[in-house]
């Protein structure tokens, strides 16, 4: 419970008590049960706001919701990442770029994309709502793991997550993945394609990052958890409303 809480902490801007003690590796392990904490949260608003408001103004606030509960870290992160790897800089500038406060044109553009398209895709979901809800950000947070094994750090001096690199991950830190693999497998063929497309495009992105810099930041990690989470909306809605 203690490193579910450090977890949280780390990833989010939930008002959670007192700081947990910092132990990288545990809390690299409780990404999926963060995600699912932070989904739950979503479904749980999702639900009440449904009853007031409708499904394309819910879908909008739910968007809100998960950047403040995230204090927009992610969302930093893809600006920074879109501003760093858009076009043929050589690695030094990336990392500059990337480390640079300011936001740039392709950055702005990026972030508004994946706040629409996410506010889009959510207002297409109907059947088995709640679950998806609660299981996207779970995945969109092991996504994280998964860059972190890997890929290496890709900045010589400490940065926001280097030290979550510093030790390799076991299959064992893995075992928290199968609670929201286990939980999508009640949404039919729905789960089956939203495992598959978190697959292909976790392994996209990673072989992307890995061709663009030879590896991987924090704001590239906090990217992934946006692209992966509108992905994935995104795939739920094939076919029409679920």
């Amino acid at each position: 419970m203690k490193a579910l809480i450090s977890s949280l902490q780390f990833i989010t801007s939930l008002p959670l008590g007192k700081q947990q003690p910092f132990h990288p590796k545990k809390i690299i392990s409780c990404f999926p049960l963060a995600g699912l904490a932070i989904g739950l949260l979503l479904a749980l608003f999702d639900s009440l706001a449904s009853a007031i408001w409708s499904s394309q103004v819910t879908a909008v606030l739910d968007v809100i919701l998960l950047a403040a509960i995230t204090g927009a870290l992610h969302l930093d992160g893809v600006a920074d990442t879109a501003d760093g790897l858009y076009g043929t800089r050589k690695r030094e500038k990336v990392l500059a770029i990337m480390k640079d406060s300011r936001v740039g044109a392709m950055g702005l553009v990026t972030v508004v994309c994946v706040l629409l398209l996410k506010a889009a895709a959510l207002g297409q979901v109907e059947q088995s709502r709640f679950l998806i809800l609660m299981v996207v950000p779970a995945y969109a947070r092991t996504a994280m793991m998964a860059g972190i094994r890997f890929l290496p750090y890709a900045r010589d001096q400490k940065g926001t997550g280097s030290s979550f690199f510093e030790t390799v991950l076991t299959p064992m830190d893995f075992k928290w993945v199968l609670l929201p693999v286990f939980l999508s497998l009640m949404l039919g063929w729905r789960g089956l394609l939203l495992n598959f497309t978190f697959l292909i495009a976790t392994a996209g992105l990673l072989l992307f990052y890995r061709k663009k810099l030879g590896g991987i930041t924090g704001d590239m990690l906090g990217c992934m958890v946006e692209i992966i989470e509108a992905t994935l909306f995104l795939a739920v809605c094939v076919g029409g409303h679920p």
